[in-house]
């Protein structure tokens, strides 16, 4: 993993022509900098993001001083200075900086020296992708597997190309600015190349930022995941998909047998986590007290013990290292005791980050400003602090477990909507007459649950372009209800529509035709909910500002795109009455490599406590944030209901008030980082 930045100039008028707002005025052509000004612009940029790669820096300016492209190194694969990038092609024709992890490099470079003869220049993942795509031009992305952003530009066409990986594990931002083309791993590198930031006052309220390609900072967007984004020499932006996911027809019964099913998926499994253990670099593992982390933990545990495979460059008989985060006893929240267990069974070596309060309120501010976004819950200060400990200890690679709740349907809220149908594609697995007496029942219940936390249950237009499938309302019942009555003028759209709006028609059309309602809710979830926020929070930013590298085997997708196809039924599995097994084909497949009582464990969400002392660090220090100058500094915020906050949530013990005080905090945070002015409605 790496940081990457890149420049591109853009003729006159380009910025009308990509679709952006030229918030910040036409100025002189993007390429008017010298060569030293581009190259000392370009090592700022990095400077800001060198938490993603502290072992090299590298720039490379075109002779026209039209494109640049930043990189700074992580050292993972290669660990010679032949590995530094930029990349270039031997003809010189072509320059790559990436970031991120490719498996399967030494195969596709035997394939490659075989079909093409292409000379490469070190042993590092990386360079392939150079070789790829000199071998298949912009087709060259599907031939990727792994978790990757990439910048390229090809001289001889004067065509710039910036790619993300197939489910956003790998950030990767761009916007226009004074006639450039910026791109970014992150946002803050593009504070020393001429950019202002701006709030974007309506993507916040209707949740953008997280379920599009919107950011909290106007005229910046993402890449999409599966999406890579392209720049001509007349600097017109277009954006190109190359992957999406699928789902079978709900009315086509699956010819597979129960046993078929679970092997390949153990398989698959097995293969994505065999070969993310590929590093010259030592290689552990995040292990919590849930099935997800714990599955990874007893595969690679069981080929290191049964296939002599080696975790990266460690010593065949060195134990697995594994890294969790405890949770104060009192809270709740903790699961450090289950992690426990299994690393007792598994025979590994557990380290354990312990989070108290205090420990949460000195790395609010710090956490706040490597996410880039607001969290209502503080379990990414947790993935932060416990992002310390393998870089403590001498790792720079470890396995996690997230994506498994997306793929294999974890999450509780799908409940309704797994039930909202018959699965017809696994027939008999649940008598028609329960289905309908559970649906009703699990509909009602969750109606109940968000009206006792304060959010709102209602039917919506996107809901109903969506199948009607109730974890819509789930992934919008967040709502901050903080906002000042002035930003009634934005005219923001419901959070529900945002979501439904931003789904092409074609996979609409598949969603209210073909799929089943549950297979609809993982895909609008997969595309807004996990690359926004949570692979952002509780995984790449909070790994990465502590230079680690983390790498997820459920997001595989030769595992996901065969898992997509499973009946749903078999993923939630319906064992009578009300009761349902999650994840019940992982639970299956990997019964062997954990402890019975992670098999037989329910789903317990990775979150933070709320409730904290009256007067303690936490209230402290939201305290000397959430003040009346600050939040009306905001420009968006009301101060009549802000100023309640802190009363509410640390004296009431609110925990809705408690998430509303997280997040205003961390809008202050991000204003002060970033330099943000007062909003203008």
């Amino acid at each position: 993993m790496c940081g990457i930045s890149a420049i591109f100039a853009l003729q006159d008028g380009a910025e009308n022509r990509s679709g952006q707002t030229p918030h910040d005025q036409l100025a002189a052509p993007g390429n008017n900098h010298s060569r030293e000004q581009l190259e000392q612009q370009m090592q700022a940029s990095l400077k800001q993001i060198k938490h993603r790669g502290p072992d090299h820096s590298g720039v490379w300016i075109s002779e026209d001083s039209k494109a640049v492209l930043g990189h700074s190194r992580l050292a993972i694969n290669d660990l010679s200075s032949s590995g530094n990038q930029p990349f270039h092609s031997p003809d010189g024709s072509v320059h790559a900086v990436v970031n991120g992890e490719l498996y399967d490099f030494e195969e596709l470079k035997r394939n490659l020296l075989d079909t093409t003869g292409y000379h490469f220049t070190s042993n590092s993942d990386s360079e392939v992708v150079v070789a790829l795509y000199q071998a298949y031009g912009r087709d060259f992305v599907q031939h990727l597997r792994g978790e990757f952003a990439i910048c390229l530009y090809d001289e001889s066409n004067d065509l710039f190309i910036a790619a993300r990986d197939r489910y956003g594990i790998k950030p990767l931002f761009w916007t226009v600015s004074k006639q450039r083309l910026l791109v970014g791993a992150e946002i803050k590198a593009f504070i020393p190349l001429d950019w202002q930031a701006e709030w974007d006052v309506k993507s916040i309220i209707e949740a953008g930022w997280n379920f599009d390609d919107r950011t909290l900072f106007k005229g910046v967007k993402k890449v999409r995941p599966g999406y890579y984004l392209t720049c001509d020499s007349f600097g017109t932006i277009k954006h190109h998909q190359y992957w999406d996911m699928e789902f079978p027809e709900k009315t086509v019964p699956d010819p597979r047998s129960e046993q078929e099913l679970i092997q390949s998926v153990r398989d698959r499994l097995v293969e994505a986590v065999r070969i993310r253990l590929r590093a010259d670099v030592p290689v552990g593992v995040y292990l919590s007290g849930g099935i997800d982390s714990s599955v990874i933990a007893g595969i690679v545990t069981h080929l290191v013990k049964e296939q002599s495979l080696t975790m990266g460059s460690l010593p065949p008989t060195d134990r697995v290292s594994c890294f969790s985060v405890a949770f104060e006893k009192s809270s709740g929240f903790d699961e450090s005791d289950v992690a426990e267990r299994s690393s007792e069974f598994l025979g590994v070596k557990q380290y354990k980050q312990i989070m108290d309060e205090e420990a949460f309120a000195s790395r609010f501010e710090e956490a706040t400003w490597h996410c880039e976004h607001h969290v209502p819950d503080l379990n990414y200060i947790g993935k932060f602090a416990l992002s310390e400990l393998p870089q403590k200890h001498g790792f720079k690679v470890v396995l996690t477990g997230e994506g498994a709740d997306e793929t294999m349907t974890g999450y509780g809220v799908y409940l309704p909507d797994v039930v909202r149908e018959p699965d017809l594609t696994w027939p008999g697995a649940m008598p028609e007459d329960e289905r309908k007496r559970v649906f009703a029942t699990s509909e009602e219940q969750t109606k109940e649950y968000y009206r006792s936390i304060g959010a709102e249950f209602r039917m919506s237009e996107g809901q109903r372009k969506l199948n009607n499938i109730s974890t819509l309302a789930s992934m919008a019942a967040f709502i901050p209800d903080v906002f000042d009555p002035s930003t009634a003028a934005l005219h923001a759209q419901d959070p529900q529509n945002v979501i439904a709006n931003d789904v092409s028609s074609p996979v609409l059309e598949k969603m209210q035709e073909k799929w089943h309602p549950i297979n609809t809710a993982l895909y609008v979830w997969t595309k807004g909910h996990l690359p926004n926020q949570f692979m952002s929070a509780l995984g790449d930013r909070t790994e990465m500002a502590h230079s680690i590298e983390g790498r997820t085997p459920f997001l595989d997708h030769h595992l996901t795109e065969y898992v997509n196809t499973i009946p749903p039924s078999l993923k939630m599995r319906w064992k009578g009455g009300d009761e349902f097994t999650s994840k019940w084909i992982l639970r299956e497949a990997c019964k062997e490599f954990v402890t019975p009582e992670i098999y037989e464990r329910a789903k317990h969400p990775y979150s933070a406590p709320t409730s904290y002392e009256t007067d303690g660090p936490l209230h402290k220090l939201l305290g000397t944030l959430i003040t009346e100058e600050n939040v009306r500094q905001l420009g968006f915020v009301s101060w009549d209901v802000a100023s309640t906050l802190l009363e509410r949530a640390f004296v009431q013990k609110e925990a809705l008030a408690a998430r509303l005080a997280f997040v205003v905090a961390q809008w202050v945070v991000l204003a002060r980082r970033f330099g943000i002015k007062t909003a203008k409605i």
